[in-house]
């Protein structure tokens, strides 16, 4: 049957991709996977076999490194839920306020300083970085906590917490990393292709900023009245072939 949880994080994770403190920063972090400079790749488009083949096995690993942030920070959660059942409603509450603020800093009603607070890498010697040394910075690049990774991810992270057992949240923050983190794996792969729609597709940053703006508000409201799983029923009641997924 068809879940708006996971479906809610799968959507979350390829916003957060497509945002604009992710995708701009994505063909460096193509090149130093492939130990290749970004002059090479941009004035090549494409890269040689056995470049390509260490950008994608980087890549990867990079991203298993962003995912075991995410399922951690799920498990934490969740615990923390757990132990504190007696305050659920402060807890919904508090989580609340933390996303409609940066739903708020997303729209440019507030700006909050720390909120643009970017994860920044020293590429050093691209061509001696390993498959393990790419896990390595995939972990580093999520604790860095963006503010585009940090306000959708707090909403899932929430409604993780709130599930009925620990796997549930756990696969929660797992679908919300396998969708940020899946263009990722196959922008190494067609690097070229990439590069020329990114170039085109930055001058819809701002909507999408906005529009993220606007879900995470509405999110926030969906957390404060205990509404979100209203949104399921009401999608079921109005396209009943979700039941069928």
């Amino acid at each position: 049957m068809f879940d708006v949880t996971l479906f809610g994080a799968f959507l979350g994770g390829l916003i957060v991709f497509f945002s604009p403190c992710v995708l701009p920063i994505v063909p460096f972090y193509l090149s130093y996977m492939a130990g290749a400079s970004m002059s090479q790749i941009s004035a090549e488009g494409t890269l040689a076999p056995g470049l390509r083949k260490r950008a994608f096995l980087a890549s990867i690993m990079f991203s298993l490194g962003i995912i075991t942030v995410f399922v951690l920070l799920g498990a934490a959660a969740y615990g923390l839920s757990q132990s504190f059942r007696e305050a659920q409603t402060e807890f919904r509450l508090f989580a609340a306020l933390v996303v409609l603020v940066m739903g708020l800093h997303f729209l440019g009603v507030l700006r909050i300083g720390i909120l643009n607070r970017a994860f920044h890498m020293d590429a050093g010697d691209t061509k001696n970085m390993s498959v393990l040394g790419a896990y390595v910075v995939g972990f580093a690049f999520a604790a860095g906590w963006t503010p585009c990774v940090g306000g959708v991810l707090t909403a899932v992270v929430f409604t993780a917490s709130t599930e009925a057992t620990a796997l549930r949240g756990l696969v929660l923050l797992l679908v919300f990393g396998v969708a940020m983190t899946t263009p990722f794996v196959i922008a190494s792969l067609f690097i070229g292709p990439f590069l020329r729609f990114a170039a085109r597709f930055r001058r819809h940053l701002p909507k999408v900023e906005k529009a993220m703006g606007l879900l995470l508000i509405l999110f926030a409201a969906l957390i404060a009245t205990d509404s979100v799983n209203y949104i399921a029923q009401w999608l079921l009641q109005t396209f009943p072939a979700f039941q069928n997924i």
